[in-house]
C-alpha cells in the first residue's frame, strides 16, 4: 500500500518538468478557485507564475478536509503541507507539482516562510476544532480571514517586489474582507455537510435569538429561511464591507505596482452587492451562479475595468 506521502508525491506533472508543474497550478486554481484564477490573468507576466503558485498552495489546504469523507485522512494533508514547506525552504525536491512549482519561485523571490506556514497552521488549527466548535466573535473569523486570505496577497506583493506599508495594509483589509464574505457563502455547503452552522460568532448569534444551549453545549438554530440568520449574516458581511472600504481609502497610498495584485477587492464587493441582492440570504440559489452570483462576462468586464482605470 502507498504510504500518504508517496499519494500526495504521486500527481503527475508530464515528467515532472517544471514548466508542467506552473501548468498545473493554473488548472487547479481555474477549476477550484475561479474568482482569484480572473483576477491573476490581469497581473503582469512577471508576476504571474508565482501567484498561481500561492493560490494553487491555497487551494490545496483549503480542500484537504473536502476532498476527503475522513476528517483524519484531510488532517493528514494539511500536515503533509505544513512538513513540505519547511523541506521547500530547505531546499529538498518533492516531486509534487504544486510543491515544485512553490520551490521555483522560493528559488527566484525573496519569499517569507512564515506567510506559508501562518496560512496552513490555521487550516490545521480550524481542523482541529470540535464540530461542535462555534467562534466566539468576529474578532476570531477575522483572524482566520487574516491567516488564510490576507497571507496569499503577501505572498504575491513579496514576489512581485512590492516593499509598501500602504500596499500591506490595504492587502490585510482585502483578505479580511474577502475571508469573511466567503466563509458566509460557503455556510450552505457546511451546513449541508456536517448540519451545522460553523461561521456566525456565538455573541452574533446570540444577539440575533440563534444561539441554543443544550446539555452544555451551544449550537446555531438551523432555520435556513428565517430573518434572524440574514440579519446574523448582514451583521458579519458589513464587518467586512468596512475593511474594503477601509482598503480602499488607502488606494491613494498603495504603489501603482501593487494594485494588480489587490484586485480582489472587485471580488469582495461583488460578493457583497450578491448578498445584498438575495437580502444577506446565504441559501438564496442565486449565490451559486455563476461567479460570486453575477455572470461571468460582467465579472471580467468589472475586473478589467479596475484593471485598466489601475484602481480596485
Amino acid at each position: 500500500m502507498l504510504q500518504f506521502g508517496q499519494i500526495m508525491n504521486a500527481v503527475p506533472t508530464s515528467g515532472n518538468s517544471i514548466r508542467a508543474a506552473f501548468s498545473y497550478c493554473a488548472q487547479q486554481v481555474r477549476s477550484y478557485d475561479y474568482h482569484h484564477y480572473l483576477c491573476l490573468l490581469l497581473l503582469p507576466t512577471s508576476m504571474r507564475k508565482a501567484a498561481f503558485a500561492f493560490r494553487a498552495f491555497n487551494v490545496e489546504i483549503a480542500r484537504a478536509m473536502d476532498v476527503t469523507s475522513d476528517p483524519s485522512v484531510g488532517l493528514m494533508r494539511l500536515l503533509w503541507w505544513q512538513e513540505a514547506i519547511d523541506k521547500i525552504f530547505a531546499k529538498k525536491l518533492i516531486e509534487q507539482p504544486v510543491a515544485r512549482a512553490l520551490s521555483a519561485v522560493i528559488s527566484e523571490h525573496k519569499i517569507s516562510k512564515q506567510w506559508l506556514k501562518r496560512s496552513v497552521e490555521a487550516r490545521i488549527n480550524d481542523a482541529n476544532k470540535d464540530e461542535s466548535y462555534i467562534p466566539a466573535s468576529i474578532a476570531d473569523l477575522e483572524k482566520y480571514a487574516e491567516d488564510t486570505v490576507s497571507t496569499i496577497l503577501y505572498l504575491t506583493l513579496q514576489a512581485g517586489g512590492i516593499q509598501s506599508t500602504a500596499a500591506d495594509h490595504a492587502a490585510s483589509h482585502i483578505g479580511k474582507a474577502n475571508g469573511l464574505l466567503l466563509l458566509l457563502k460557503s455556510l450552505p455547503y457546511h451546513a449541508g455537510r456536517t448540519g451545522r452552522i460553523p461561521y456566525i460568532p456565538a455573541q452574533v448569534a446570540e444577539k440575533h435569538g440563534l444561539l441554543v444551549t443544550e446539555n452544555g453545549r451551544s449550537e446555531i438554530r438551523m432555520d435556513y429561511l428565517n430573518e434572524q440568520l440574514s440579519d446574523a449574516v448582514f451583521e458579519v458581511a458589513s464587518v467586512a464591507l468596512a475593511h474594503l472600504r477601509k482598503a480602499q481609502e488607502l488606494a491613494s497610498t498603495v504603489p501603482a505596482g501593487a494594485v494588480p495584485v489587490l484586485l480582489p477587492a472587485v471580488a469582495a464587493q461583488v460578493l457583497f452587492d450578491s448578498l445584498d441582492r438575495s437580502h444577506f440570504d446565504v441559501f438564496d440559489p442565486r449565490l451559486g451562479r455563476g461567479v460570486l452570483g453575477v455572470s461571468p462576462l460582467w465579472y471580467q468586464l468589472k475586473l478589467k475595468w479596475h484593471s485598466w482605470r489601475n484602481n480596485y
